[in-house]
């Protein structure tokens, strides 16, 4: 399978989330962004609001980047985001409830921020994948389903454990077989990286580095 420049970059979330990052430097992401056909933009929520290109709609994170946050701040968090402009919520799941087995409670946690930030508002759910057995991993995109999440993700790419990978792609997508989207994250730097994922089931990719990206599918191998 392959893929165009305008096909990959029609799925990403072109991403600015270093704690120093500045307006400035976001608005410099939101102009780039356009430029190269990139679904949104992805920042902090102390960024926000942030003017963008009327293509470009605009993510932001919750609960970032431990997921380690009482539910009703995650709730407020995201609420926040809305009123400031986000059209899109990246929250991050309980790990601990994760390890521990309390999936009504992940599911409670993900129920929470999705009652915060209501349709049209779309909600992705991170769940660490690279940190997560496969069971693990299943119950929560089941959990992330019976919550009303629009998507789950694999990673926030600050967690030491890594970032996406194909496995972890491919188990997300057929969990959900569909009826969420599937967003890989996380070390995703290379063209034929990204190709991978898409192949393996992503439909929304979170890159930092997009234009080398893009820049690699010149490659003929990647031409369709």
């Amino acid at each position: 399978m392959s893929f165009s420049r305008e096909q990959v970059a029609a799925l990403v979330d072109h991403t600015l989330l270093k704690p120093e990052s500045t307006p400035q430097q976001v608005a410099a992401l939101a102009a780039e962004a356009a430029a190269l056909g990139a679904y949104s933009i992805c920042v902090s929520p102390n960024l926000l609001p942030v003017a963008t290109p009327e293509s470009v709609r605009v993510a932001t994170v919750c609960g970032f980047p431990s997921g380690a946050h009482h539910s009703e701040v995650k709730a407020a968090e995201a609420a926040r985001s809305v009123r400031d402009g986000a059209d899109e919520v990246d929250m991050v799941v309980n790990l601990a409830l994760v390890m521990t087995g309390d999936i009504a409670g992940v599911e409670a946690d993900i129920a929470a921020v999705r009652a915060a930030c209501a349709a049209p508002v779309v909600l992705k759910v991170i769940i660490e994948s690279a940190a997560l057995t496969d069971e693990q991993i299943v119950s929560c995109c089941q959990a992330a389903e019976r919550a009303g999440a629009d998507f789950v993700k694999t990673s926030t790419g600050f967690h030491p454990a890594g970032g996406a990978s194909v496995q972890a792609v491919t188990l997300m997508a057929r969990t959900v077989g569909g009826r969420l989207g599937v967003k890989a994250s996380g070390g995703i730097r290379t063209a034929e990286a990204a190709v991978a994922m898409i192949e393996a089931g992503a439909t929304r990719l979170g890159l930092s580095g997009t234009r080398a990206v893009l820049d690699g599918l010149n490659d003929p191998a990647h031409r369709p």
